[in-house]
């Protein structure tokens, strides 16, 4: 088997695609919610105290304080993150219990039924 036909086989399995699909939405996605931290969820944290910069923080030669920015950000965009999936969760519908009952017999099955029980005694029909 040549490498371009294992290659077509490869790229052709439905993990791979699926796994493109997700990788791009997922990038889409990242910027919606990027948009939401950045334009509404910082600037509501900024009005009540005031957006936490700690770019001034310093340890020598290492910047300190951009790590702590990023961790702060992350941290936020989880919370973020975890309120849409929750919300989202509690949007789909609960799966509906359905309660077995008992067949009913159409009007064949049941003629059907009575043949196949004279046959079964012997009788006559």
């Amino acid at each position: 088997m040549g490498i371009v036909s294992e290659f077509k086989e490869f790229i052709s399995k439905g993990n791979v695609l699926d796994l493109a699909v997700g990788v791009i939405i997922g990038a889409a996605f990242g910027k919606i919610v990027s948009s939401l931290t950045d334009d509404v969820i910082m600037p509501l944290v900024g009005m009540v105290g005031g957006a936490p910069d700690f770019s001034a923080i310093h340890l020598g030669p290492l910047k300190v304080g951009l790590f702590l920015n990023a961790v702060v950000g992350f941290l936020i965009l989880a919370v973020i993150i975890f309120l849409i999936v929750k919300g989202a969760n509690t949007i789909k519908k609960a799966p509906v219990e359905v309660t077995p009952t008992a067949p009913v017999d159409t009007k064949d099955q049941v003629l059907l039924a009575e043949i196949r029980d004279a046959l079964r005694a012997g009788g006559r029909l």
